[in-house]
């Protein structure tokens, strides 16, 4: 006796579900950030955002890339300085330590893949920004720059 056609369709759809199940769990939602240049130049990104210890410490753990308009912010919920590291990140990244206002207090460029390195804010920040190596110095970013999203408040 053979299995029917709606039975094994049946199974084949659980299983893809099944499978599919852990993926779905790493999908984040993205939220609209801007960089502000002191001259005005304007450079948009979509951002997975961190609020809770949780996914602070995940962050972009064992990614393995990412889109260059991409990123992660990091939502200290208090002004505080902070310390990054790169254990079990495989993409190289450039960190923007961010105060409250949105300015950039800090650049910390193409930080080493994989190392348990700290890399601090230097002066207490509310938020940490990550995107791809390299993005500070092709777009021209700079300390002083300001970002625009909902979590900092300019003066």
């Amino acid at each position: 006796m053979r299995p029917n056609l709606a039975a094994r369709s049946c199974w084949a759809v659980l299983l893809t579900f099944l499978l599919l199940l852990p993926v779905a769990a790493w999908a984040q939602s993205f939220e609209p950030l801007t960089i502000v240049t002191k001259a005005g130049q304007r450079h948009e990104f979509q951002v997975e955002v961190a609020r809770n210890d949780a996914d602070r410490a995940q962050g972009l753990m064992y990614r393995r890339s990412m889109a260059p308009d991409r990123g992660m912010l990091f939502d200290f919920a208090r002004v505080e300085p902070v310390s990054m590291w790169m254990q079990n990140t495989y993409i190289p990244l450039d960190m923007f330590f961010i105060r409250p206002d949105g300015t950039i207090a800090r650049i910390a460029e193409n930080t080493e893949p994989l190392s348990t390195r700290t890399i601090s804010s230097g002066e207490p920040v509310l938020g940490v920004l990550e995107l791809i190596a390299g993005s500070a110095k092709r777009l021209g970013l700079h300390p002083g720059d300001r970002v625009v999203h909902p979590m900092f408040k300019p003066r």
